[in-house]
């Protein structure tokens, strides 16, 4: 079953666009990755998700029910941090989440103190006195707790330190191994390798792809650092896929792009003293649809 199905979604803020035409299906089970720079649409597409803005035109269902006209029904079972989270400083940790719990009567806030404890959250203090890290902990705390059947999380380890992070992408594992379904937008490109099974990237409103993470990766370039005993010309590894050739130190580096059996076969016939490959990281990806005008992050 797709759990979001957006059909022709466009939204525009008076002549402004947010998103315009986006056709996007998540299925049931999976994490999915909304990649794309700041002021991209992912932000507005959430929202019209979550029933928070009208769209323009075009539809979008959420758990197989329409995103405005059942937005009530699809909150009981939808768990949202919002990017902008805004929280109540004169409340303790403890009276927010209790707080926020009353909105579903009949989901009970299940994980609540599991989450409580694995995030190493302080729910006894007030909200003002919370860091930046403590606060986002408290938003994932909110939107987990009550083990929701779809996740909407926007930029979700904004602010966490390396330990809550990997805390973090260890929770999202588990809600996917429980058939959970999340989405994660976000700009933040080791987020999206780490947990998502496919990822959507979006360009100035426009949904310019949608890739599974290996075969995103596996399409692309790759560079392959090779050393050879006694000299060569390294001109004779121009072939088919091969885009640039580099001599660092006592070894090349060649790169690569699409298929790399044509270099294998004529590496073959060189003594070859050492050899590596890798692929190109999901940035370099991700430049490729962007060009220079992403702003991303390591």
């Amino acid at each position: 079953m797709a759990v979001i199905n957006t059909v022709s979604l466009t939204k525009y803020y008076g002549k402004t666009r947010g998103i315009e035409d986006l056709h996007l299906t998540v299925e049931q089970g999976e994490v999915f990755g909304f990649l794309g720079p700041n002021g991209a649409g992912k932000t507005t597409t959430i929202r019209v998700l979550t029933a928070l803005l009208r769209p323009t035109k075009g539809t979008a269902s959420v758990l197989g029910k329409d995103a405005w006209r059942h937005s009530a029904i699809i909150k009981e079972e939808l768990g949202n941090l919002p990017g902008d989270i805004r929280l109540y400083d004169k409340m303790s940790g403890a009276e927010f989440l209790n707080f926020i719990a009353r909105f579903r009567p009949r989901k009970p806030p299940v994980l609540k103190e599991e989450l409580i404890e694995r995030f190493d959250l302080n729910p006894n203090k007030r909200i003002k006195d919370y860091s930046k890290g403590n606060r986002q902990k408290l938003g994932i705390v909110q939107a987990l707790m009550h083990d929701p059947q779809l996740l909407l999380l926007d930029e979700p380890t904004s602010g966490l330190d390396p330990l809550m992070q990997q805390q973090f992408y260890a929770v999202m594992e588990e809600f996917r191994s429980r058939g959970r379904t999340v989405f994660i937008s976000s700009h933040i490109l080791p987020e999206i390798e780490r947990v998502c099974d496919r990822v959507g990237i979006i360009k100035e409103g426009h949904l310019v792809s949608v890739e599974r993470i290996s075969d995103l990766e596996a399409k692309h370039v790759r560079y392959v650092d090779v050393s050879f005993e006694g000299s060569v010309n390294q001109e004779d590894f121009r072939v088919p896929g091969v885009t640039a050739i580099e001599r660092i130190n006592d070894h090349l580096r060649i790169t690569v792009k699409g298929e790399i059996d044509p270099l294998i076969k004529k590496l073959a016939q060189y003594n070859v003293k050492d050899l590596a490959s890798s692929h190109a990281s999901l940035e370099e990806v991700f430049l490729e649809f962007y060009g220079k005008g992403g702003t991303v992050e390591r």
